[in-house]
């Protein structure tokens, strides 16, 4: 089933991938329609993660965010889809990073480093930086139970020259290159929701009291890489710009779990900045403490 899944649907997917960005858009509206208004995919999820987090702004005003949320969500899943087949050139011309000189002076130095990601704006993109650094590149994700879309995933995250590796084999093989003196840089979305009762450390997240993940930090200190911050704007439809944040490089220096509230405060700002290109379908605050 899972074979005759994955053979119905990557030709479908294949030939959205090669559309023009112009039509590709005017599809990713038509889905915004039926998924907001027809389908109301999460909504209830997305509009009480907004109450919880803006209670000081009235229904209208979250609505208002809410419809923003949905567009571009329907924005980042063609934009994913597009990642099949978008050429190198696009991808550098769309998702323009501003400071790749930062990660010029780690390698130099001999410093491996985690990138710390959130769920925001467009992640899927990022992975053009591997063309700009000298790093031995990978890239943390969660196995797809369905393996043919597995194999799919991994092979359109590795086009630009990163390795894509399960959250379960990361820690050895970071390991493993750190014996061998290979300077790595890995990205990790680090604002997951621990599992009930596996987490370490608590914390505030838009001011609201929930578990903390905290692997990447602890990761770090271990191996004495360096952390920082992949900062992603949305600059206009279909146009994303990208500064790395130093979030720490000497890990004596700071008390346990400060990277952790380090990278959260960064993307705090992001989100009252601009709160609609959050991912507020995922349920990152149902193991508060209320």
């Amino acid at each position: 089933m899972q074979r005759f899944l994955y053979i119905l649907l990557y030709p479908i997917l294949w030939c959205i991938s090669v559309l023009p960005f112009w039509l590709l858009y005017a599809k990713s509206t038509a889905l915004y329609i039926i998924t907001y208004y027809l389908i109301g995919y999460r909504k209830k999820t997305v509009k009480n993660n907004l109450k919880l987090v803006f209670p000081e702004k009235s229904d209208q005003e979250r609505n208002i965010i809410a419809k923003k949320f949905y567009k571009h969500l329907c924005d980042m899943i063609f934009e994913t889809i597009k990642s099949l087949t978008i050429s190198e050139k696009t991808i550098e011309k769309r998702f323009v990073y501003t400071n790749t000189e930062l990660l010029d002076s780690y390698y130099e130095e001999g410093k491996s480093v985690l990138l710390m990601c959130g769920h925001y704006a467009n992640w899927e993109w990022s992975g053009i930086l591997n063309r700009k650094v000298a790093f031995t590149s990978y890239a943390v994700y969660k196995k797809l139970d369905n393996p043919y879309f597995d194999r799919l995933v991994r092979k359109t995250r590795e086009r630009f020259g990163a390795s894509i590796v399960t959250n379960k084999k990361i820690v050895p093989l970071l390991y493993r290159q750190v014996k061998k003196k290979v300077h790595t840089l890995t990205l990790i979305l680090s604002d997951q929701t621990p599992k009930r009762n596996a987490y370490k450390y608590r914390d505030t997240f838009m001011g609201i009291d929930v578990p903390m993940f905290t692997g990447t930090e602890e990761l770090a200190e271990r191996l004495n890489f360096s952390t920082v911050y992949l900062k992603v704007e949305k600059v206009k439809r279909g146009y994303y710009k990208a500064t790395l944040v130093p979030l720490s490089d000497d890990y004596p220096d700071h008390s346990k779990f400060e990277v952790t509230r380090r990278f959260f405060d960064e993307i705090e700002k992001q989100i009252r900045e601009e709160p609609a290109y959050y991912l507020w379908s995922h349920k990152r605050w149902k193991h508060r403490r209320v």
